[in-house]
């Protein structure tokens, strides 16, 4: 393992405001910085880095730690791989390690390397399954070598252990096989290959390495598509498929396609920046990855009603990006592949130039669902494309002349029209601060507490609030942990986070370990980390005193269990109770009060 005195100087030497506002646009709120979270869509920012503990804490979706943690999910590395690029950040030579996940990882990469030359050999062979499968590239899908070759394409033979043998005889265990997701168990324990008599495409992360595979049927048979699981080396939620190829094209205008078939066809007609999501609809981190790369985003999904959901769905996540966002629309084809290969790709390029921002889109879905021959019909039309305009990201001039528009379409005048839209903007504006308003409440202390334990009523909030703000306190002053330690009993903190966050606390104690984030973050599993970093971050800004610890620790010794029965309390009843908790506090007098 890498010392933690290394770790410690690699997180010093990397200032968490500096490096995180390479990623966030942060604004400075006295000793806080807010911005909006890049782990997920949101428009009132809840994403809050405190330079006094170099920390982060998201309090809307709870992403959370220091320099490391926040290098390692933003560009989902292993832990050893974020502290060496922030080590080649700060200048600072790795000193000799010997990690276990990194060791599995790069077994992990070899073996997917090892498959793919074993897929791509397979295609090629003389048999007359590989025949069926070249004919299938080439013919049904129409690409050539070339194309075969740069995406690494390959065939799946209809054996049950032609891969699993051959990984074997290069020296990979079962076991990693299995890991990997190549191969299954049966109900007899037997191991077999996950893919067979299938065309297979590698999916490559940013950085080239192979990191999964998908498999396709020839024929009409299902399931049509098997994806690898996830596994150490492969996120779905993280991954876009062709992203390696599509960034070393000199056009910022990607193109996101529905699935990995339709990216690689347009690779062929020679539109080299499309990309897809891998087995998912497309993610909050997939938009924050693309966002590092392009500047305009043409969405490109089927014109079935599942592509036009999944339409609808990505534009909401783009909404807080820099990305400029247009919706291609297909007509006369299901997909861009089927209207390439009708129409040509110099047609395929008319309609990119011409596709839609999402307004268009928005407003041509919401027209096609009315019959505007009828008063009804217009009503609903007009009601709909309102709340749309008055949604955020459209300016004022363009709901002038959209409100013009729509009256030409419905008969209904103009002005009538923007009076009625003034209407929903005020509405708009108000549910907009009800929200701001909700979020900020929830983000006071103990909001998200319930009671999964065996006290009752307040006594058990109020024990569990005590061991919260305990904790905080010996983060902020660990001279006061030997006086914590000596009178809390461990058993009377009802949370089990709380309870392992405290016991990481004595341990760093113990060693001579500074008490931060970074220290926190090797020996806590993930909601316990989560946990304290929250508790850290709500009581940032205000300093516990020996006399609020003595609060603390007396309501421990006096909430005693009341029932076998678990407790469960809504978040409102919680803050009711720390608000009189608040007012019960006494506070170390002001210089010269005595």
């Amino acid at each position: 393992m890498i010392p933690q005195e290394y770790v410690q100087e690699v997180a010093r030497r990397n200032d968490i405001e500096e490096l995180i506002g390479q990623y966030v646009q942060l604004r400075r709120s006295g000793r806080t910085l807010m911005g909006l979270c890049p782990f997920h869509n949101e428009k009132t920012p809840s994403f809050a880095v405190y330079p006094d503990t170099q920390s982060f804490y998201c309090f809307g979706c709870g992403a959370a730690g220091d320099a490391i943690t926040f290098v390692r999910k933003i560009n989902n590395l292993s832990y050893v791989e974020a502290v060496k690029q922030l080590a080649a950040r700060a200048g600072m030579p790795m000193p000799e390690e010997d990690d276990k996940e990194s060791r599995q990882r790069s077994r992990m990469l070899e073996m997917n390397r090892c498959a793919a030359r074993y897929f791509y050999e397979q295609l090629n062979a003389k048999t007359p399954q590989a025949a069926e499968a070249r004919r299938y590239w080439k013919e049904k899908r129409g690409l050539s070598d070339g194309a075969i070759r740069r995406f690494g394409l390959g065939y799946a033979p209809d054996e049950f252990g032609g891969l699993l043998h051959y990984l074997r005889r290069r020296g990979f265990a079962d076991v990693e096989i299995e890991e990997g997701g190549l191969a299954k168990r049966s109900a007899k324990g037997n191991l077999y290959d996950l893919f067979r008599h299938r065309v297979m495409v590698p999916i490559i992360d940013v950085r080239g390495n192979i990191i999964a595979f998908g498999g396709r049927v020839m024929d009409d048979s299902k399931p049509k598509y098997i994806n690898s699981p996830e596994t150490l080396v492969y996120k779905k939620s993280r991954t876009l498929f062709a992203l390696n190829l599509a960034k070393k094209s000199a056009s910022k205008r990607y193109i996101l396609c529905e699935g990995y078939m339709d990216v690689i066809s347009m690779h062929e007609a020679g539109f080299d920046t499309a990309v897809c999501a891998c087995g998912t609809a497309l993610t909050p981190e997939q938009v924050k990855l693309l966002s590092e790369y392009a500047e305009e985003a043409v969405l490109s999904y089927d014109s079935d009603e599942a592509g036009q959901k999944a339409t609808a769905r990505s534009l909401g996540l783009f909404a807080n990006t820099p990305v400029k966002v247009s919706v291609l629309s297909i007509p006369g084809a299901k997909d861009p592949d089927e209207f390439i290969r009708h129409y040509g790709k110099e047609r395929f390029e008319m309609i990119l130039d011409g596709a839609a921002n999402p307004t268009e889109f928005q407003l041509s879905k919401a027209k096609q669902k009315y019959d505007l021959r009828t008063d009804d019909g217009r009503l609903e039309y007009i009601r709909e494309a309102i709340d749309i305009l008055a949604s955020g990201g459209v300016t004022p001039t363009a709901r002038d002349v959209y409100a013009g528009r729509i009256a030409g379409e419905t008969g209904v005048s103009k002005q009538a029209i923007l009076s009625q839209m003034e209407g929903a903007l005020r509405g708009a504006a108000r549910r907009a601060h009800r929200k701001e308003q909700q979020n900020m409440a929830a983000q006071g202390n103990g909001a998200d507490i319930r009671v999964p334990y065996e006290r009752g009523g307040q006594e058990a909030m109020g024990a569990a609030a005590a061991a919260r703000q305990l904790a905080a306190a010996m983060m902020q002053d660990p001279d006061e942990i030997p006086y914590v330690r000596q009178q809390l009993d461990l058993e009377a903190v009802p949370e089990p986070e709380i309870q392992a966050a405290i016991r990481a606390i004595y341990d760093c104690a113990d060693k001579g370990i500074p008490i931060n984030a970074t220290s926190l973050a090797s020996c806590l599993e993930d909601s316990a980390y989560t946990l304290i970093m929250k508790v850290q971050a709500q009581n940032s800004g205000q300093r516990l005193v020996r006399k609020d610890i003595d609060m603390f620790l007396e309501r421990l010794r006096h909430a005693t269990p009341k029932s076998k029965q678990a407790a469960q309390t809504s978040d409102e009843d919680f803050r009711k109770l720390f608000a009189s908790i608040t007012k019960e506090k006494v506070h170390e007098p002001p210089p010269g009060a005595e």
